[in-house]
């Protein structure tokens, strides 16, 4: 199976190429490659009785060459009188039939479709930048005359994003067929930032213009064409393959190159992503063992979205543990088919041999790591789309610990798992057994149907929820006559549902309201996710900002309880949860308004910005005078607990002392057979509110 590279890069600025032919100097012309390099795709189009005409061909090697292997029709033309004497003196003797004439190649005296091919080495380029293209334009224009239906203009260019962008159009509104295949440099010794590939520009004339543009790409000489439906797509494809070209050469001749570099894959039929590759480079002062050159290590289906490989620390902690000089992390996407481990290192093989680190020997065995042994495993259970989160899909993983989850992924951000549930046997006889978190051998597949699974109301998949069910036990502080009283529960946010059926499940006596904007998401949780509504376990459809609004102004209903779980869709703003209006001041006073004198406020709160987070800090402050911070391990979230009950200033900045005694109250509650459920959470609370810290 044939892969592309995709990455990111803009080839398209005038300034990139002016220091590019600076830097080239009078060697430009020889950076175009030499019959030994052209050949295969030269003939290919170019066949031996054709008569073809050479444009400006300069002193170039490249008609002398092809008139050794046979091409004796060949009529090379330039406007130097110079170079048009010198290469016929060069050529009088040892090949009297290869002539040289000083012609304009835009004024040519020659017949309409009196040639069957044309060939261009560069003058393209050189005319391009001359009179805003006009030159450029005038000579693809006497081309198109000079060539018979069915002749081509073929052209040998680097691809300016200007000049192929001309010449495109060019052709495309005569009618013609265009083809362009890019010619991979290979060895070298050039400065990395100009290793580019050459292209080779391939026009058909045809009788009648097409009536709709043929375009398509090759990779290398004999490269399966793929059809593309835009010039714009065209453009974009090539400076894929300038910038994935530029990024090769810098990883084979610079060790320290693959500080987290990371490409993407696509499969050549359909373009969709399959793979996406992160270097790993090992620090100077680290340690590796002479042998270990270049790893690759293949992630598990399911396991991508973990902080081990989707943070650049985590990675880093990868390549620690492997120990080599540079390693390949390698993800796999969604909506594929993957055979097995054998089937993905034939595929991968050859494109990541060619960002092996410089130095490693050429008979090196490159081994391919993965954990256990395995790919993983994945199934996609359901996928839609919601007007307001966009596409989505529900997927069953197999973990490392080896359990079953499902997890619910919008595609606008596949990283991110919206939302997760631990699956268990229907069967009642192993639905009580308890979930170990010790990595276990990863299966293949599960050995039972995904269809006899169940959600695990009692566990929670994520840390800062836990947390989020441990900070309950603040109403119990100082208040100890509250204990195993009603609790009444306001959550903005639902997902899966998972954290709103767990407190349903495991918290006596509770009444929740859930507010979720999105009507999928709601219908999701329930159909895949386990969530079961009743009359304490109620669903608001609506904007939480609306709700929390009118609650408080109709000023007939508070809450002991008021949770905020809602990510941010502004990916400009480096909060990625809540949305900025939900910590807003005026807000945060409705929030503290509609509170019980015991009430607290917990907020799931993600911020990168440091001066942001700061300034959401101080608003929560000003609105609840206590307020403690817990943040989640590995993860930038952060769970907020917030009082509206002040503290005597001698004790403001400790934990309440009463907090550990109110924390085992609320163990023992969850625990309790009073919830009426059969299975029971996995949650230390004591612990869960360890090393909270006084903001």
């Amino acid at each position: 199976m044939s892969l592309l590279p995709r990455t990111a890069a803009d080839f398209s600025s005038a300034e990139y190429w002016e220091r590019f032919f600076k830097k080239r100097g009078e060697k430009s012309f020889e950076w175009y490659g030499d019959y030994n390099k052209l050949c295969g795709v030269l003939h290919k189009y170019i066949k031996v009785q054709h008569k073809v005409l050479v444009v400006g061909c300069g002193n170039s090697e490249l008609s002398e060459q092809l008139h050794d292997v046979g091409y004796k029709h060949l009529t090379n033309i330039d406007i130097s009188e110079t170079v048009v004497t010198h290469m016929n003196q060069r050529n009088a003797e040892r090949r009297p039939g290869l002539t040289f004439q000083q012609v304009d190649a835009t004024k040519t005296p020659y017949e309409d479709g009196s040639y069957q091919a044309a060939l261009d080495k560069g003058t393209l380029d050189a005319m391009a930048a001359e009179e805003d293209g006009e030159l450029a334009r005038n000579m693809l224009t006497e081309v198109g005359r000079v060539l018979c239906v069915g002749g081509r203009y073929v052209c040998v260019t680097l691809a300016q994003e200007s000049v192929i962008k001309l010449a495109v159009e060019h052709f495309v509104q005569l009618g013609w067929a265009v083809r362009l295949h890019c010619l991979q440099q290979e060895g070298g010794s050039e400065e990395d930032s100009f290793a580019l590939p050459v292209f080779v520009l391939v026009c058909t004339k045809f009788r009648q213009p097409m009536p709709q543009p043929v375009l398509e790409m090759c990779l290398g000489e004999d490269g399966a064409p793929a059809r593309l439906s835009q010039v714009s797509e065209l453009l974009s494809a090539v400076r894929e393959h300038q910038a994935y070209s530029v990024l090769k050469k810098r990883l084979r001749t610079d060790a320290g190159a693959g500080s987290d570099i990371s490409l993407t894959l696509c499969h050549a039929k359909s373009g969709l992503p399959r793979y996406t590759l992160t270097v790993q480079d090992c620090l100077p002062s680290a340690k590796v063992p002479r042998s270990n050159h270049f790893a690759i290590f293949i992630v598990p289906q399911g396991s991508e979205t973990s902080w081990l490989y989707s943070s650049s620390e985590g990675r880093k902690q990868v390549a620690g543990s492997a120990n080599f000089k540079r390693l390949i992390i390698v993800s796999m996407h969604r909506n594929q088919e993957y055979t097995d481990l054998e089937a993905v290192q034939s595929e991968l093989s050859p494109m990541v041999m060619e960002l092996a680190p410089p130095g490693m020997p050429a008979n090196q065995r490159v081994p391919f790591l993965t954990v256990g042994g395995t790919l993983g495993w994945r199934e996609e259970v359901s996928r839609g789309v919601s007007e307001l989160s966009g596409e989505y899909c529900v997927e069953n993983v197999k973990g490392e610990d080896g359990e079953l989850y499902r997890r619910l992924i919008f595609l606008s951000n596949a990283n991110i798992i919206q939302s997760e549930c631990h699956l268990i046997s229907s069967n009642p006889a192993s639905s009580h057994k308890k979930k170990s978190k010790k990595k276990t051998k990863p299966t293949a597949a599960p050995t039972a149907s995904t269809q006899s699974l169940s959600v695990d109301s009692s566990s929670l998949c994520f840390s800062y929820q836990e947390v989020m069910v441990a900070g309950l036990s603040l109403l119990g502080v100082d208040s100890p006559q509250n204990k195993g009283g009603p609790v009444s529960v306001l959550l903005v946010g639902l997902g899966g549902g998972g954290l709103a059926q767990f407190l349903r499940d495991f918290v006596p006596s509770v009444t929740i309201e859930v507010v979720e904007l999105d009507p999928v998401v709601f219908e999701v949780a329930k159909e895949w996710f386990g969530f079961r509504p009743d009359d304490r376990l109620t669903v608001t459809l609506g904007d939480g900002l609306d709700r929390i609004s009118v609650l408080e102004k109709e000023g007939n209903q508070s809450f002991d309880v008021i949770i905020f779980d809602v990510d941010n869709k502004d990916s400009t703003v480096g909060m990625s949860g809540p949305p900025a209006t939900f910590v807003e001041t005026a807000f945060l006073q409705k929030v503290c308004n509609l509170l019980t004198p015991r009430g607290i406020f917990i907020l799931n709160f993600a911020c990168r910005d440091m001066a942001l987070r700061e300034s959401v800090l101080e608003r929560v402050k000003a609105s609840f005078p206590t307020t403690l911070s817990k943040k989640i391990e590995e993860d930038v979230n952060e769970v907020l607990l917030c009082s509206r009950r002040g503290r005597e200033r001698s004790d403001a900045a400790n934990v309440p002392p009463s907090l550990n005694q109110a924390a085992k109250s609320l163990q023992s509650s969850l625990c309790s057979d009073r919830t009426g459920t059969s299975s029971r959470p996995q949650l230390d609370v004591a612990d869960l509110l360890s090393d909270l810290r006084v903001i």
